[in-house]
């Protein structure tokens, strides 16, 4: 089955996902990816991302090989620019950025990815990236160059998403950004869930399991946690326990 047709049943059986996003920039060395392979694994989450909006060193693809080799999840690619395209992962989601103005991001950087992601064997997920306004400036809203949706307005992301759905978007990701101070509105996740029949990623700000099953109760398919989990990896144990105490 494809990520996206896992993604689809999971939405349908009513179930969640618990994803880790590793940012390469934050890899010090490799061995770093071998201790979170295990907390990974141990923990049982169930996909990896990687990417991040802003890429400061060069070893991309080298923190991607040994992400190959030691954790066995599916990895999805979580990318910040066509630059961040790498065959050893299994997907990537085709960020649209759909919350901003910026026609770069809502298609001219497709334009120059979609040759290489052409010669990849990668799983090509179109996807819909709402940037909301979780407290404080990020790399993304920077780097982007756009306004995230406010946090109390979630009828704004509702109707964007419904958009995206019609213009044949296949799933739909609600972010936070790195860093942010609380996560997304669960009613704003709740009112993005009931407009669109479409997987709901949601991201940034999630930093304890009472906040992730509010979330999935909201109607969040799976839950992306990346600052949190740099900063206490252990955490990984209490979110897995989320998704089945809903």
């Amino acid at each position: 089955m494809s990520i996206l047709g896992e993604l689809q049943y999971l939405k349908s059986e009513g179930r969640k996902a618990l994803s880790v996003l590793i940012d390469p920039d934050k890899i010090s060395n490799l061995e770093d990816v071998q201790r979170l392979s295990s907390l990974i694994h141990e923990s049982r989450t169930d996909y990896v991302l990687v990417g991040g909006s802003l890429l400061t060193t060069d070893h991309f693809n080298r923190v991607m090989e040994a992400i190959r080799k030691n954790i066995k999840v599916p990895i999805i690619l979580f990318p910040g620019s066509p630059s961040q395209i790498n065959n050893q992962a299994d997907a990537i989601l085709f960020l649209s950025l759909i919350s901003g103005r910026n026609p770069e991001l809502l298609i001219g950087q497709h334009v120059i990815a979609a040759p290489q992601l052409k010669r990849t064997n990668l799983e090509v997920i179109s996807t819909g990236y709402m940037l909301v306004d979780c407290g404080k400036p990020t790399t993304a809203s920077y780097i982007s160059q756009t306004f995230p949706i406010p946090w109390n307005k979630p009828e704004i992301a509702a109707t964007t998403a419904l958009a995206g759905e019609y213009l044949g978007l296949k799933c739909m990701y609600l972010d936070g950004g790195s860093g942010a101070e609380r996560p997304v509105d669960t009613e704003m996740v709740h009112q993005v869930s009931r407009t669109v029949n479409l997987p709901l990623i949601v991201g940034g700000g999630i930093r304890n399991e009472d906040q992730a099953r509010a979330i999935f109760a909201a109607g969040a398919d799976m839950i992306v946690v990346g600052t949190a989990f740099e900063d206490e990896p252990e955490l990984l144990f209490a979110l897995a326990q989320s998704r089945v105490q809903l």
